[in-house]
């Protein structure tokens, strides 16, 4: 018989293209780590459209009646619409409009716009209405303030909206500038009230006449000369004397009227009723907003760069300070978690050379997780995604489990190596023994995050993305494990040590984990001959992991310290911009006393995010903290609060930081206390949560209450009551009467602006200033009608207080209040429970119906999908091991050692004192599936012994020693991989702490109950 030489080994022959294939892939990856997009958060479409409406000053009830309930009735069409929800006020409505989650929101943005353009005929003309959909490129990345010495705020105005906007909007990636603050300059048409009746001139004469001139039409084009010449007609004033030229009307005798014969015309600008200030000076805010898709951190960067170029060129004494900087806490974030990922590399590898004292496998081991990491950031870059909070974080979780392939087989080679054979039949019989549970072991965690796909709302949106991130890595180091691995040991392993010098190598070896081994052997000899006995240690382990799950407290996302927070604030209605001024300058000074204040800025009847409803005595501060500082924030916030509430009592304030303030705007849920009162009855309401309030102000670290009422009210009113007879008579009609009283407060604009040097200015009539510095006085001035006759305001109409309305809030329909609060030193959990307790003891009227909203709400939502996606992932790890083993002894067995190691995950969360939030939920799911996958390799190993003719006895035990030295590699690499997120070492790995928490607890446990529970199972 002729004999064949075997063939080589395949890896060897293809070692070289593997090592040329993944280097190159590698390399892809670096280069794609410089494309991939980088925000704070994944890209999430939230399923919320916002319709905001402006009226001027209408009041509230017409402007619920006349607008707000048109646009609710009209969204009703939209397909997918979920809940509608609108807050109406003096002036000014909101309606937010929340869809399925799985509704395409520009095609939704677009069926919105259809309905309301249908219902747009019926609504007032004056209405300005505009359309929002709400993502987290809503909201500004970067915010400049300027403020100067020398120049007036309507230059400063301006210089940001004429000079520093333009370029700043060419800035690649920029969606939108926002100026706010300054005054806005117009040109101001102040009526002489004796001219007027001299010349028999009317409010509404000049205002025609101003709209009648000051116009440029086109009758059309004319041949000349072999030209087509553009003819135009008008009388257009490009500055204050031309207008002040227009005709108002002429005489009986023919004489001409000018605007300047019965007007004063000036310089003035925009009726102030906000207030900007940066550090207690007034400002100019310019907030920066990206496009959707850009790159967070390269437009903050490319906006630095331009305002550094524009600051040359700014007028002496102008300073232009950056007060807000999203990018910052970005940089940080991914700057922490990078060295994350090194730490946990350099710890992964010492673990692996204390267990197999050799350098060289270490390094072949260690090797896979850079090259695991590059390709999955490019196949991150290739499927859309961006580095974020959450993808980073992914790949510093995976670096201890996409290790754990690699440590598997590195191991099985070396210990086929240390038996004699050569470093080729040491691979190849190390990937014939463990390829089969490998591919089982790594396919488990996998699955276990399969279900995540169905989650929905906030968490859904993150943890997608984590779970992406981490299915991308297992994947790719089960490949290189089989390839890149065992290559690399072809290559760089040692060969077997011969003589007295490789036999004092493993008895040094045998040595450090020979007492390991005899005391494992002896509790697994143990825990086989009393299975009765471990069943009740078993049992009472679940029943201290209900108690202590019970125990601890639930919030809803992990907090973070963002080195900064929002200050909102609101005054008593129908306070003063004066008196609100003067408050708030006062709270200004108490933030600059605390030595952790870096900078502030102020809004006052604006807010630093989209609101449509506003009140002059509302508004926000926005807090800049140094980076060095002896305090955390929510030691910064407990203290600002304390001092500003004894300082100022009548000031409600807020506390929350941006980002945390972001998401709970896009999902609608601005606190984490939210209690919604509804009754068609509003007097049973204004009764029931003002007691309601005071009730849970008493409960200890409940917060910032507000009862929904005081909170909700737009301020007193006047009333000029025309009467139609009187008004008659004296030769008035209402709409003169309303044209002369808007003349006395706001002015009466016309339609066209004045274009001077290429800018557009408001022209506004409006009486001096001397005619509203009172009620009397504004009721004492005498107007003429068109008719020639003179009256007062106060005579043609009667003048009534109103009181203060409260805005109208609604809910799919129905009429609201709710009564809401912050928690402090307090978990979410906690706080509710005894919320529901207090409120439960009221007894309140079985026409107010309750429920719970804000934070608390979305909390009970997450929780609920992700037991789902618990228990799915545990039907799905079974049918993976069914598939593995084929019977159902190793599932069993396998997934009680999964489902008792939660008692190390609530153990951990327990000594570490940390709440049970969906990023420890999460922790807790991917438990199940790392503890599986010991339980495969381990049960995998007995069935191969027993097909060797061993007894279930001396099989399981064989299997369980064999099996120890990888477990407690695979499972303390893990571990260590885990310990930077654990410490949460710099800025936005707070996320991910409870995650990282939970996973050590659990792989604490699972290292036990693996090697002991599992094989008497």
């Amino acid at each position: 018989m002729i004999s064949h030489p075997e063939k080589p080994f395949w890896l060897e022959r293809y070692r070289s293209s593997i090592f040329f294939f993944l280097i190159v892939l590698s390399l892809a990856g670096i280069y794609a780590s410089q494309k991939v997009p980088i925000s704070v958060f994944p890209e999430t479409n939230f399923p919320r459209v916002v319709i905001g409406v402006d009226n001027g000053v209408m009041p509230v009830e017409q402007m619920q009646v006349t607008i707000t309930k048109p646009i609710e009735d009209a969204m009703n069409s939209v397909p997918g619409l979920a809940t509608v929800r609108s807050n109406t006020s003096r002036g000014s409505a909101e309606v937010s409009l929340f869809f399925d989650w799985n509704m395409d929101m520009f095609r939704t943005l677009q069926l919105v716009d259809a309905a309301l353009s249908k219902v747009r005929q019926t609504l007032p003309a004056t209405a300005v209405i505009t359309t929002n959909r709400l993502t987290f490129a809503t909201f500004p990345i970067i915010g400049y303030s300027l403020t100067s010495d020398t120049l007036s705020q309507t230059e400063l105005w301006e210089l940001a909206t004429y000079t520093l906007k333009p370029p700043l909007n060419r800035v690649s990636g920029v969606s939108m500038v926002t100026v706010q603050g300054g005054k806005v300059p117009e040109f101001h048409i102040v009526p002489n009230m004796a001219r007027l009746q001299a010349t028999n001139v009317t409010i509404l004469d000049i205002v025609n006449a101003v709209q009648a001139s000051n116009i440029v039409d086109s009758p059309g084009l004319y041949e000349e000369n072999h030209q087509l010449i553009l003819g135009l007609v008008g009388a257009q004033a490009h500055d204050a004397d031309q207008l002040g030229r227009l005709v108002v009307k002429a005489t009986a005798s023919g004489t001409a009227v000018r605007v300047s014969d019965v007007a004063t015309v000036q310089p003035g600008v925009l009726p102030v009723y906000t207030t900007v200030t940066a550090d207690n000076h007034a400002a100019v805010l310019m907030n920066i907003t990206r496009q959707p898709s850009s790159n967070t951190v390269a437009v903050a960067d490319a906006v630095s760069a331009q305002v550094e170029q524009l600051k040359k060129n700014l007028p002496a004494g102008v300073q232009m300070k950056l007060y807000y900087d999203q990018a910052e806490l970005v940089r940080e974030s991914i700057r922490s978690v990078r060295d994350a990922i090194m730490i946990g590399l350099l710890l992964a590898c010492v673990i692996l050379f204390l267990f197999l004292g050799d350098w060289s496998s270490s390094l072949v081991a260690g090797l896979v997780i850079p090259v695991t990491v590059a390709i999955t950031v490019l196949v991150l870059w290739a499927i859309g995604q961006s580095f974020n909070l959450m993808t980073l974080g992914g790949l510093a979780a995976a670096i201890g489990l996409v290790i754990d392939d690699a440590i598997v087989v590195v191991e099985n080679i070396v210990l086929h190596r240390d038996t004699g054979q050569s470093r080729a039949n040491a691979a190849r019989l190390a990937l014939k023994e463990i390829s089969a549970p490998l591919v089982g072991s790594t396919i488990t965690p996998v699955v276990v995050f399969l279900p995540l796909v169905a989650v929905t709302g906030v968490t859904g949106s993150f943890f997608r993305a984590l779970a992406i991130t981490m299915t991308v890595a297992l994947l790719t180091s089960l490949l290189l494990a089989v390839t890149w691995t065992p290559a690399l040991s072809l290559a760089l392993l040692r060969d077997h040590k011969n003589g007295e010098e490789g036999k004092r190598h493993e008895e040094h070896h045998g040595k450090l984990m020979t007492r390991v081994i005899a005391t494992h052997h002896r509790v697994l000899a143990w825990s086989l001959a009393r299975p009765a006995m471990l069943l009740g240690i078993c049992a009472l382990l679940v029943v201290g992991t209900y108690a202590g799950y019970r125990a601890l407290g639930s919030d809803l996302l992990p907090e973070m310290d963002e080195g900064g927070f929002i200050l909102d604030y609101i005054m008593p209605a129908g306070s003063s911009l004066t008196e609100t001024n003067r408050v708030l300058e006062h709270v200004n000074r108490i933030l600059h006393s605390m030595p952790e204040v870096d900078s502030t800025s102020r809004r006052t009847g604006l807010q630093m995010g989209l609101a449509a409803v506003t009140e002059a005595n509302t508004g926000d501060m926005t807090v800049r903290l140094k980076k060095s500082r002896d305090r955390g924030i929510d030691e910064v916030i407990a203290d600002a609060r304390a001092q500003i509430k004894k300082a100022e009592p009548e000031l409600d304030v807020e506390f929350i930081q941006v980002l945390q303030d972001m998401i709970n705007d896009l999902s609608n849920a601005p606190e984490p206390i939210q209690i919604k009162l509804f009754c068609d009855n509003f007097a049973v309401l204004d009764d029931v949560a003002p007691r309601v309030g005071d009730a849970i102000s008493k409960i200890p670290g409940v917060v910032s209450v507000e009862n929904g009422i005081e909170n909700t009210i737009s301020g007193s009113g006047t009333n000029f009551q025309v009467d139609p007879v009187v008004a008659a008579r004296l030769g008035f009609t209402p709409q003169e009467v309303a044209e002369d009283a808007t003349s006395i407060l706001d002015g009466v604009n016309t339609t066209d602006p004045l274009i001077a040097n290429g800018r557009p200015y408001t022209i506004r009539v409006r009486l001096g200033d001397e005619t509203r510095r009172s009620l009397d006085a504004m009721q004492n001035t005498v107007f003429n009608s068109a008719t020639g006759k003179l009256a007062t305001l106060g005579s043609l109409a009667q003048v009534t207080q109103l009181p203060p309305q409260n805005q109208i809030r609604r809910e799919n329909l129905q009429r609201l209040v709710t009564v809401t609060a912050q928690l402090e030193g307090t978990d979410l959990g906690s706080a509710i429970a005894r919320v529901q307790q207090t409120v439960d003891a009221m007894h309140l009227p079985s026409s107010v119906r309750i429920e719970y909203g804000g934070t608390y709400q979305e909390q009970q939502q997450s929780f609920r999908q992700l037991l789902q996606v618990l228990l799915l992932s545990l039907a799905l790890v079974f049918g993976v091991l069914l598939m593995e083993f084929r019977n159902l002894y190793a599932p069993i067995a396998i997934l009680t050692s999964s489902v008792l190691s939660i008692s190390g995950v609530v153990l951990a969360l327990l000594v570490t004192r940390t709440t049970f939030n969906v990023a420890s939920f999460m922790g807790l799911i991917m438990v199940i599936g790392i503890v599986a996958k010991n339980g495969i390799l381990l049960l995998d190993a007995d069935e191969r012994y027993r097909r060797d003719g061993g007894s279930a006895y001396d099989a399981m035990m064989h299997a369980a020693q064999r099996r120890l030295r990888p477990i407690l590699m695979t499972a303390t690499a893990a571990i260590c991989g885990m310990l930077p997120l654990a410490f949460a070492l710099g800025s936005g790995s707070q996320m991910l702490q409870p995650l990282a928490i939970a996973v050590i607890g659990g792989l604490v446990v699972s290292m036990l109950l693996s090697l002991i529970v599992t094989p008497v199972v």
